[in-house]
């Protein structure tokens, strides 16, 4: 039975395209108010005109904007139930941002980090839940925090730099499940990837490299390739669920699939999120 979600208020990021997109409709028609958060501006206004919100824009590549989108959201929705941390991207080359952070390091995990720590007063008021977007692809990972740069091991074509990130991912959910009593924290691999240019995301980096073009070289990712609107599916139903198992990975919607080792690791985990910290604040 559809669940009914009138009266509750979702904010995905990442929300202009691919199963952000899909997954902003699909709970906007059970009833949702869905705030959708972009970095394009033609592309975000069209998806919020259609569920009946305000755009809201913000490139992940700058600290200010992230502040700024964390700031509007405060002013204009007085409880945030689901925050949906979707946005992400793949990079071919090691690139800085103007904030001095390798990109994919500050896109995939930093900016998101940041939003949530703002958001944190908000989510406790309203028993949030905090759904962010994975990949199978953290086993893959290897995660330095001696080298959270990427300035002295090899880039590879950014596809390990994105594998840690994904890895990343699932540590600062298990982290912020553990610190944080009263928000509810799980992530999850969609299970789709092929046919779109980039990731899970909405952050389209210019180098144009597409995740597709990497995976395509992979038999196990290949295999269970879907299109956006099937790998929405678990998105919705992670933000629309009546309870989830706190801290949990999902592959699709399965629960408790293999993560890389690192992944279970609690000690690394909450020095991750003591360094940061230290970033985002900096």
């Amino acid at each position: 039975m559809t669940k009914d979600l009138h009266g509750r208020t979702i904010v995905i990021t990442g929300a202009s395209s691919g199963i952000g997109a899909a997954a902003a409709l699909r709970l906007a028609e059970r009833g949702a108010t869905v705030v959708a958060v972009g970095r394009s501006p033609e592309r975000t206004r069209e998806i919020a005109a259609r569920l009946g919100t305000e755009p809201q824009i913000a490139d992940f590549a700058s600290f200010s904007e992230v502040r700024a989108l964390a700031g509007r959201l405060l002013d204009r929705y007085p409880r945030i139930d689901v925050l949906a941390n979707n946005a992400g991207g793949l990079v071919s080359e090691r690139r800085v941002t103007a904030d001095g952070h390798e990109l994919t390091f500050q896109a995939n995990h930093l900016a998101p980090f940041l939003l949530t720590k703002l958001l944190l007063p908000r989510l406790r008021e309203s028993r949030a839940r905090v759904v962010t977007t994975a990949s199978v692809g953290n086993r893959f990972g290897k995660l330095d925090l001696d080298d959270l740069e990427w300035t002295r091991r090899r880039y590879g074509g950014g596809w390990i730099a994105y594998s840690t990130s994904k890895l990343m991912n699932i540590l600062f959910t298990r982290e912020l499940a553990r610190r944080e009593a009263g928000v509810t924290a799980v992530c999850f691999h969609p299970r789709r990837v092929a046919g779109e240019r980039g990731v899970e995301q909405e952050i389209r980096f210019a180098s144009g490299s597409g995740l597709v073009g990497v995976v395509s070289r992979i038999p196990l990712i290949r295999r269970v390739a879907l299109g956006a609107a099937d790998g929405a599916g678990p998105l919705i139903a992670l933000a629309s669920a009546s309870e989830v198992a706190n801290g949990a990975y999902h592959d699709g919607l399965r629960a408790g699939a293999k993560v890389n080792p690192q992944a279970d690791d609690a000690r690394l985990a909450a020095r991750l999120w003591e360094l940061s910290e230290a970033y985002v604040s900096a």
